[in-house]
């Protein structure tokens, strides 16, 4: 039962072009485990991506290495994404402009592109900054990004035709948040604003 239950939290079915996948991340995390969070505590902790992206300056990237902020958050979505990832992004930047600016200073959004086809750094870049100028925007080859999807234990199904042509990519939409490198809790793409800012100061709290 609490496995389903996970599931459910984890493995979201959303409005097409993010309708995520399934995958195994429900084996990683327990519902409100012990830590206070708000969203869910990873019982099996796992590290950041160490795959090489390139970053929308061209400059490689490799999250586990380059990441400098204490506290990480991880978010793989499009820029032609109709729906949920807009609220996913434009939802941690309202929790970012509500915490106290020492918290802000711990954190770092890292976004990963799942359509590396269409989205170039540029295209990236300009996405990004509709929602936070600070957001880390990543793009890499699809066998990259599915590799570093997979370590996350984030479900990436790949394009799906969609109506009146065109397509859209279904993945998982959960975000991933890292103290120190190492994963803590998930957040599902309904958590409140007020949720992650409590939790992103609970994060930046911890000790390293």
């Amino acid at each position: 039962m609490m496995r389903r239950i996970a599931a459910g939290l984890l493995c979201v079915a959303l409005t097409t072009g993010c309708a995520s996948t399934g995958g195994d991340a429900a084996e990683h995390a327990g519902h409100h485990a012990s830590g206070g969070f708000a969203g869910t505590a990873i019982q099996h902790p796992y590290p950041l991506p160490d795959q090489v992206f390139t970053d929308t300056a061209g400059k490689r990237f490799t999250p586990a290495a380059d990441a400098d902020r204490p506290v990480t958050l991880v978010f793989f979505g499009y820029t032609h994404c109709p729906d949920v990832c807009n609220v996913v992004l434009a939802n941690i930047a309202s929790a970012l402009r509500r915490v106290d600016p020492p918290v802000r200073d711990k954190v770092e959004m890292v976004f990963i592109t799942t359509d590396p086809d269409r989205d170039t750094p540029d295209v990236v870049r300009g996405y990004l900054d509709r929602f936070d100028p600070a957001y880390v925007g990543l793009t890499a080859p699809i066998a990259t990004v599915k590799a570093a999807a997979a370590s996350l234990h984030i479900a990436y199904a790949g394009k799906e035709s969609a109506a009146g042509g065109g397509y859209d990519v279904s993945h998982g939409t959960q975000v991933t948040a890292f103290r120190d490198g190492t994963a803590r809790v998930v957040w599902t793409a309904e958590t409140p604003v007020q949720d992650l800012r409590s939790d992103l100061a609970r994060l930046a709290a911890l000790p390293s």
